[in-house]
């Protein structure tokens, strides 16, 4: 499927749904094409994935695995002109996922910064 022919996320939340439908169909290029041409994804731990080229070609050695991902509650977005600021907690324990999107020029949204697994610290009692 070409790039323009995938549905676009008209919403900031509509990008995690987006990215659900299309993981669990094993489609790299369609989840590849919910990211801007130089978005960065803290992924895989401790590192960096950068471009939506790199992007696709990660996801295709994920998916090669056949993971099952299940829809997550969202977290309020938080949306400051064409920036917002999404995220859920996640399901499999690994806390928090966290976007930065932005609007783009045909009102739809695209992922700018990706962090799909944020631990939080845990503080030890005093």
């Amino acid at each position: 499927m070409a790039e323009n022919e995938y549905e676009k996320a008209t919403r900031p939340e509509d990008l995690t749904r987006l990215f659900v439908e299309r993981a669990n169909a094993g489609d790299a290029a369609g989840i590849a094409a919910l990211y801007e041409e130089d978005a960065v994804m803290a992924y895989p731990p401790g590192g960096q994935t950068v471009g939506r080229q790199a992007i696709r070609e990660l996801w295709e050695k994920v998916l090669a695995g056949r993971p099952r991902f299940e829809p997550e509650e969202p977290l309020p977005t938080l949306i400051s002109g064409d920036i917002a600021l999404t995220g859920t907690v996640a399901k499999d324990g690994t806390g928090v996922r966290a976007q930065v999107v932005r609007r783009q020029s045909d009102g739809s949204w695209l992922r700018l910064l990706d962090r799909p697994e944020l631990v939080p610290a845990t503080r030890d009692a005093a």
